[in-house]
């Protein structure tokens, strides 16, 4: 891209551009919901099928508030520019979720054949460092900075030489970024002890408490735990719920991950993602109940569109034969 000029825009006013569109799709003249779902097509570049995943609905609600809010920008003749800064506050929320989101569709990609998006994480972490670089005292802006670099670090080592996927609990620490993370940890670090606390901070201080456990027997999940039930009381949602099932099985055992895990069987997010299915696996696999692991390992694979991630259910799965009852 030139200016009449002929010479390109410099590096900083593409980066004021891209932070201008950004806010322009979150603009408060359109409801919250309306604000990620247009920023994530607009900014992201996500389809629609894409983002209907990612925000847990229909493709068809996903089809119809894209459609809306750009017919709401056009009705309200909004202009694309910066906003001042006394109006960034009503912006930012939906913002922060907007680039969430594009991070965690790049780190884990909700279909296809691929595990990673680096394009979106890169693009993610790039216009988020725009952001920071802005309200550097925004505590929420630097934990989601610090969330993602410290969730990026452990990229390298989360497959194998065939593309399977690797669960943290077995990755090669020494694959991790050490730069990432000790950026991310120096970040979160800071910004806990200088501002109010918030969902996002949370999730990068617990992001940080795994990238110091230098082996996964060193991982300090009562810390999790007391983070996640933090988070889930500040921002509670159904996979802060599952997340907290998780570290709760791992201080209490796996019988109280599995009794935890029942208590959220009708709720309708749950129900239908793979992830709580894979949970179950997983704790059923710890009790000894390897035919019920089995059967959800398979569900959970069934349920996710991610082909390295069914490959990853599949063979967990292969490895317990039903024939295997639980342990006495």
């Amino acid at each position: 891209m030139r200016s009449r000029s002929g010479r390109s825009p410099s590096r900083k006013s593409a980066a004021t551009t891209e932070l201008a569109l950004l806010l322009l799709c979150c603009h408060p003249a359109l409801s919250i919901p309306a604000q990620v779902t247009l920023t994530l097509r607009a900014v992201g570049g996500l389809t629609t099928a894409e983002i209907a995943r990612a925000l847990l609905l229909p493709e068809a609600t996903v089809g119809q508030r894209i459609s809306r809010a750009k017919q709401r920008i056009r009705d309200t003749g909004t202009h694309f520019e910066m906003p001042a800064r006394g109006q960034l506050s009503d912006r930012l929320v939906a913002v922060r979720h907007v680039l969430y989101l594009i991070f965690n569709e790049g780190y884990t990609a909700s279909s296809g054949d691929a595990l990673n998006r680096v394009e979106l994480t890169r693009e993610a972490v790039r216009l988020t460092r725009q952001l920071h670089r802005r309200l550097p005292d925004d505590g929420e802006v630097a934990g989601l900075l610090a969330l993602m670099l410290l969730t990026d670090a452990r990229r390298p080592a989360r497959t194998g030489r065939d593309g399977i996927l690797i669960p943290l609990a077995e990755q090669d620490r020494r694959r991790w970024d050490t730069a990432a993370i000790a950026e991310g940890v120096a970040l979160i670090t800071h910004t806990l002890a200088q501002a109010p606390i918030g969902p996002f901070q949370l999730q990068a201080a617990i992001a940080a408490v795994h990238s110091e456990a230098a082996r996964t027997a060193d991982t300090d999940w009562p810390q999790i735990l007391v983070l996640y039930t933090m988070l889930h009381a500040l921002a509670p949602s159904p996979m802060t719920a599952l997340n907290r099932i998780v570290a709760l099985a791992m201080v209490e055992g796996p019988e109280a991950g599995l009794a935890a895990l029942d208590e959220l069987a009708h709720d309708p997010v749950l129900a239908r993602h793979h992830r709580a299915a894979a949970v179950r696996a997983h704790l059923l696999e710890l009790t000894g109940d390897r035919a019920g692991a089995q059967e959800h390992y398979r569900r959970a694979a069934r349920l996710t569109l991610s082909r390295p991630e069914q490959r990853y259910l599949e063979s967990r799965a292969a490895q317990l034969p039903a024939s295997h009852q639980r342990a006495a």
